[in-house]
């Protein structure tokens, strides 16, 4: 370490944490931003963090959070702009965590800091497909169309903040490539995975069926979990139809809420599966590691990943793995080795890899061994440690 990191440690960094959401809420830069503030704290840092929350007041963190309300989109990063302009005048550096970050990054620049921006999605591609302006292309074949002016004007937009900010962060190679695809030079984007930080198997320790009636579940049966925020891309959808023709006692548990609940719910209710699909709403993090082992088998069915923090939680925690076979999920999930890759659009490939893994316990087993063999490649303290080198280099100017 040099001799001005040293100096510069010991004096402290102010950091300013943006944040698209915040406990309460599920998602993972709910799980990626608290736990990279501890760390950071717990290394003598000053942490504030802007976010939006359904809490209006978080408490019980060892930092400052300014919570900005959910309401009409304009609104909202309206607040959060003059929230993080105003914050940004105590911080030395400022590291934004949101994928329409125009204003974020805006609001740190005015104030002429340094600004750091971690990019978990394609945000033109998000907007895009959320308004349908790319029809259903998913975020590959996004990459290589050209559409109309609302994209173009998308993208434009988006190039513009990444060319403000000083460094960038893919949270996978997957996303870091799509980056450098839109022009951006290969040395200024750096490819560091999320971190995992939390209870591990071992620190859970109610077997499954002490799992199971903990949370009220019959131990007779088998239960499919998935963990996500309920938005189109996710794919749940796909589970409903997966569960289509396996045993009745294959049960699905839902932990999320989202904008597609009402329509999945009416979905798996014309499928006949209104007693087989159990709807948890947004889960307590703390809950989590108790439903991820009363599970027999986890399914991230989305069509979209940066880096899954739930698929990094799953396999420390030790249930087998059934993902999509897209985007940054092939760098946690070998198909094979530690879980099974599928294809989100058919639902017949997802069945059959259900199929195979609930009536193969032994083969489930061996999953989860080798994901604990491959827990250290994402652990907090090398990844966090990154990060924290990029916040200082910057900080230093």
């Amino acid at each position: 370490m040099t001799q001005l990191t040293t100096e510069r440690t010991a004096k402290r960094l102010r950091v300013l944490i943006t944040s698209p959401i915040f406990p309460p809420d599920l998602g993972g830069p709910a799980v990626y931003v608290p736990s990279l503030g501890r760390f950071l704290v717990d290394r003598g840092h000053t942490v504030e963090v802007v976010a939006f929350c359904s809490d209006p007041e978080p408490k019980g963190w060892p930092f400052r959070v300014v919570s900005i309300s959910r309401g009409a989109l304009p609104v909202r990063y309206l607040k959060a702009f003059w929230q993080v302009f105003k914050a940004a005048k105590r911080a030395d550096v400022v590291y934004v965590n949101e994928h329409l970050a125009l204003l974020h990054v805006l609001a740190a620049k005015l104030r002429g800091k340094p600004v750091m921006i971690r990019i978990m999605v394609d945000g033109s591609w998000e907007i895009a497909h959320r308004k349908g302006w790319c029809g259903d292309d998913d975020i590959v074949t996004f990459q290589g169309k050209a559409y109309g002016w609302q994209v173009k004007l998308t993208r434009s937009l988006q190039k513009r903040w990444w060319g403000w900010t000083d460094h960038i962060i893919a949270c996978s190679e997957f996303l870091r490539q799509i980056v450098i695809g839109y022009g951006v030079a290969p040395e200024k984007v750096q490819r560091i995975h999320n971190a995992y930080h939390g209870p591990r198997s071992e620190d859970v320790r109610e077997t499954r069926d002490e799992a199971r009636a903990k949370l009220g579940l019959p131990a007779k049966r088998r239960y499919v979990l998935t963990i996500c925020r309920l938005m189109v891309w996710k794919r749940v959808d796909g589970i409903l139809e997966a569960l289509v023709g396996l045993p009745d006692d294959v049960h699905l548990l839902v932990a999320g809420d989202g904008d597609m609940q009402a329509e999945w719910t009416a979905l798996g209710e014309k499928l006949g599966l209104r007693d087989r699909v159990h709807w948890l709403g947004n889960v307590p993090h703390k809950d989590i590691p108790l439903h991820v082992r009363a599970a027999d088998v986890f399914v991230l069915n989305s069509r979209y990943e940066g880096l899954s923090h739930t698929l990094l939680e799953v396999q420390a925690l030790g249930t087998p793995i059934i993902a999509s076979n897209v985007c940054g999920n092939p760098e946690v999930v070998a198909h094979g080795v530690n879980g099974l890759l599928v294809d989100p659009k058919d639902p017949n490939d997802l069945r059959e890899a259900l199929r195979w893994l609930l009536g193969d316990p032994e083969l489930g087993k061996r999953f989860v061994q080798a994901g604990f063999a491959r827990r250290d490649e994402f652990r907090r303290d090398l990844t966090f440690a990154e990060v924290e080198g990029q916040l200082e280099r910057l900080a230093r100017g």
